[in-house]
Parts: structure tokens; sequence; C-alpha cells
């Protein structure tokens, strides 16, 4: 059962929310991606990714705060995702010191660039904005251990699949995990970049 040997506090949140039973993607794809390795999570809606994302990221951290620099990205396609992905983190990271950001074009970069210094873990944000960031130089990778990409269908827009190369040739090493309900040839042609050597797990 992969809820079993996921960290203590999260297995206690899982309980007060009443979640006890893995969904048939989350007992396939939560133990490969804590093995470190990169991987495509191919699964329809409702299947249990966003969950899966969200536990498997404060695992990797092991649900606490470390120093300043995020050692977590999510990305995703724009503002709305990235307010309810927050809210969704938030559920799971009250009782811990885990510090969750969001980031978007919507908000001026300098005021990103400001409060990321200030230290955060986990940091989600949208192609165009995190990409400024990085270009600016306003967030360190050098603590980074995993990058997850939420709903990853977006990417396959030219400015979006320009935007996540530019970002990703900016990362030296961390696990990449890509999160879609199909699996686009533009998303397998990722594997000749930044999701080398990965894993596909799939509900079909």
């Amino acid at each position: 059962m992969p809820f079993k040997k996921l960290h203590s506090d999260l297995q206690e949140t899982l309980a007060s929310l009443e979640i006890s039973t893995p969904t048939s993607f989350q007992q396939k794809s939560i133990p490969v991606i804590k093995s470190g390795s990169n991987v495509y999570c191919i699964a329809p809606e409702d299947a249990g990714k966003t969950t899966t994302l969200i536990l498997t990221t404060l695992h990797k951290l092991n649900c606490e705060a470390f120093e300043d620099a995020p050692r977590a990205l999510v990305l995703v396609e724009n503002k709305e995702r990235a307010l309810e992905l927050y809210d969704a983190f938030l559920a799971y990271t009250k009782h811990n010191s885990i510090r969750v950001y969001v980031g978007h074009e919507h908000l001026h970069v300098d005021v990103q660039k400001s409060e990321i210094f200030m230290g955060i873990d986990i940091l989600i944000s949208t192609p165009k904005s995190m990409n400024t960031l990085f270009l600016m130089n306003g967030v360190s990778t050098s603590q980074l251990k995993i990058f997850s990409i939420d709903d990853a269908e977006f990417l396959v827009q030219k400015s979006t699949y320009s935007a996540i190369m530019s970002i990703t040739q900016s990362i030296k090493k961390c696990q990449y995990v890509l999160y879609s309900e199909e699996m686009h040839p533009m998303l397998k042609r990722f594997e000749s970049h930044f999701m080398e050597h990965s894993k596909i797990i799939t509900t079909k």
C-alpha cells in the first residue's frame, strides 16, 4: 500500500481527510516516483494525479522546511490552476513547516524575486513566469530535488514548449515527473532532453 510508506505527517493528513485507499494509478505511480526516476504519469481525470503530485513532492522534502532555496518546482498552465494547486497543497502543509509559494505573470517579477529570496520550499508557477525568473537569476536551483508538471498537455503550445526547454536547460540535475491524460508526441519528445531514462506509468 503506497500510503503506508509515506511520511507519517502525510499519513495523518490523509486519515484526517478520510482518504484511506489509493487509486489504481496511485498504487502504480507513487512507488516509482519515490524511487527517484523521471516519470511520465499518464492517467484520465479523477485518477488521483494531483494528490499524487502533492504527496510525492512533500514526501521527497521530508515534510519540513530547509534553508532558503526551493527544493521543488511545479509547473502549471495558468494563474488559476496555480492558485488551485496552492490551495490543494495547503491542506497537506497546515501542520508542518513547508513553505509553498505561487508565482505567475500577473505578479511583478521583482516582487516574486524578493519574496522567493526570503525562503521557500515549493514554487508553483506558470511557464512564462518561471522562465522570466530563471532568466533574471531570480530563483536558485542549487537545492532542487523534484520538478513536476501538472496537466502537461499545455506544453504542446509553441510558446510554452520553448519556455520549458529554456527552464530545464538551466537545471543541472533533478527528478522530473510529468502528469498528463494522454502521451502526446510532443511530450514524448522530452525523452531526448530532460526526461531521459524515464519510466511511463499508465492506467490504460
